[in-house]
C-alpha cells in the first residue's frame, strides 16, 4: 500500500532531473545564436575587408576566392568545436565513476610464488584465527561529493576471536550457536572471500595464502542457504559444476541428489528453463539442484551453510538424504540452526559472540549442560510448542 509514496518520490526525483535537463537546454539554446551572430559578423567583416583589398589591387580575386572558400570551409568544423566542453566534460563525470571501480584493487592478492594446491588428504586445521570486519563511514569532500571511507583498526570488534580447531581427512565439523556469532565468516575465510588478521588456516598441511585462489576453490564446494541460481536449463545449472560434463554426469548427480523425479516431472525435462534465481522452482528444489551441482564439482571439501533452512519437513528428508550422500568421503564444515541435523557429526562446535566456548559430540556437549545443552532445549522447547499448538487446532476444527 506505499503506491502513492513511491509515487510522490520518483516524481519529485523526474521533476529534479527534467529541471536540471531544461536549464542545460536553456543554455545550449541562449549560445548557439550568440555563436552563430558572432561567426556571422566575422564572415562579413572579412568579406568586407577582402572586397576592399581586391578594389585597392593589394589582392587579386583569386587570392580573395580561395581565402574565403577556405574560411567557410573551416566555420562548420570551428562551431562544432563550441560543443566539445559539454561533451568533455559528461564523460570526465562517467569516466570518474568508471574508474573508481575499475581502479579498486581487490583485497585478497595471490602470493608471488603461489603453489597449485593438491588435496591428497583433505585435513582442514585453523590456528588462532582471528577477524574483525573494516568498518566504514560515509565522508563528503569540499565539492559536496560523498564517498565511503575505509576504516581499520584493532579497536573494531572482532567477528571470530583466537579460534583453533581440526578436522581430520573425512570427518564433518558442525557449528553452531545462535544468529551472529561468526559461523558463516569462519567458514568464508576458508575459500579466502576474507583473510584473517591474525593466525593461519591450513589445508593438507599447507597455508592458504600460499596456494593460488584458483585451485584452492576448486578443491572447494560450497551449498549455502541462498542457493544461486542461473535463467537458464537445469541441466546447465547443474552441469556449471564441472566444465565439460556430459548429459550423463549431470542426471547421475541429479539422481544421487533426489532431483532426478522432479525433474523429469517438468514439462521438458532437464531442458526446462527456472527463470531467474529459479523462481519457477520450490526451495527444496532448488536446494536439490545445488547438491547436484556439487556433487558434480566432487570437490574434496564441502561446506554446508544452512542448506535445509526454511524448508518444510518433507523436503528437508529429501534434501538432508541427498546431502549424507554428498558427505561420504569429504572433509566437511556445516553450519546449521537445527540441531537436529548436525547430531551425526564428528564433532560440533559453539561459537558465541566469534569465540569457540565448546567442542564435542552431541551426547558429550549435552552432558555438559553448557551452551549447546541451552540451544538444544530452546529448540525443543519451540518444537514442542508448535506441535501442541498444532494439535489444539487440529482438535478446534
Amino acid at each position: 500500500t506505499r503506491e502513492n509514496y513511491e509515487h510522490e518520490r520518483f516524481r519529485a526525483e523526474n521533476q529534479r532531473f527534467f529541471e536540471t535537463f531544461r536549464r542545460a537546454e536553456v543554455y545550449g539554446a541562449l549560445s548557439g545564436p550568440s555563436n552563430e551572430m558572432v561567426a556571422s559578423l566575422a564572415i562579413g567583416a572579412v568579406i568586407l575587408y577582402g572586397g576592399y583589398s581586391v578594389i585597392s589591387g593589394v589582392r587579386t580575386q583569386g587570392d580573395f576566392i580561395a581565402f574565403v572558400t577556405s574560411m567557410l570551409l573551416l566555420y562548420d568544423p570551428m562551431k562544432k568545436t563550441t560543443r566539445i566542453n559539454s561533451v568533455i566534460q559528461a564523460g570526465l563525470a562517467a569516466a570518474e565513476r568508471i574508474f573508481e571501480i575499475l581502479d579498486r584493487r581487490s583485497e585478497i592478492v595471490e602470493h608471488p610464488q603461489a603453489l597449485e594446491l593438491h588435496v591428497k588428504q583433505p585435513q582442514i586445521e585453523y590456528r588462532n584465527v582471528s577477524f574483525y570486519y573494516p568498518v566504514a563511514r560515509r565522508t563528503e569532500s569540499r565539492d559536496g561529493r560523498s564517498g565511503i571511507a575505509q576504516v581499520l583498526g584493532t579497536e573494531f570488534p572482532y567477528a571470530i576471536r583466537d579460534v583453533s580447531f581440526v578436522v581430520p581427512p573425512g570427518e564433518t565439523l558442525a557449528l553452531v550457536g545462535m544468529s551472529g556469532g561468526g559461523k558463516s565468516t569462519l567458514v568464508n575465510l576458508l575459500p579466502r572471500l576474507y583473510d584473517p588478521q591474525e593466525g593461519q588456516i591450513l589445508v593438507d598441511g599447507v597455508d592458504i595464502r600460499l596456494v593460488t585462489l584458483n585451485s584452492l576453490r576448486k578443491s572447494i564446494a560450497i551449498v549455502s542457504q541462498h542457493t544461486f541460481l542461473f535463467n537458464d536449463s537445469i541441466w546447465r545449472n547443474i552441469a556449471y559444476g564441472r566444465e565439460n560434463a556430459s548429459m550423463q554426469d549431470v542426471e547421475a548427480a541429479a539422481r544421487a541428489a533426489n532431483a532426478h523425479n522432479f525433474i523429469t516431472g517438468l514439462p521438458h525435462g532437464y531442458d526446462t528453463v527456472i527463470g531467474e534465481q529459479g523462481l519457477k522452482l520450490s526451495g527444496g528444489e532448488r536446494a536439490r539442484i545445488a547438491i547436484a551441482r556439487a556433487l558434480l564439482r566432487d570437490a574434496p571439501i564441502l561446506i554446508l551453510d544452512e542448506a535445509t533452512a526454511s524448508l518444510d519437513s518433507e523436503s528437508e528428508g529429501l534434501v538432508q538424504e541427498a546431502i549424507d550422500r554428498l558427505m561420504q568421503g569429504r572433509t566437511v564444515l556445516v553450519i546449521a540452526h537445527r540441531l537436529a541435523t548436525v547430531r551425526r557429526a564428528n564433532r560440533i562446535m559453539v561459537l558465541v559472540r566469534g569465540e569457540m566456548v565448546e567442542a564435542g559430540t552431541h551426547e558429550e556437549l549435552l552432558a555438559r549442560g553448557g551452551e549447546y545443552a541451552k540451544l538444544y532445549r530452546l529448540q525443543f522447547r519451540d518444537a514442542h510448542g508448535a506441535m501442541l499448538s498444532n494439535a489444539g487446532q487440529a482438535a478446534e476444527a
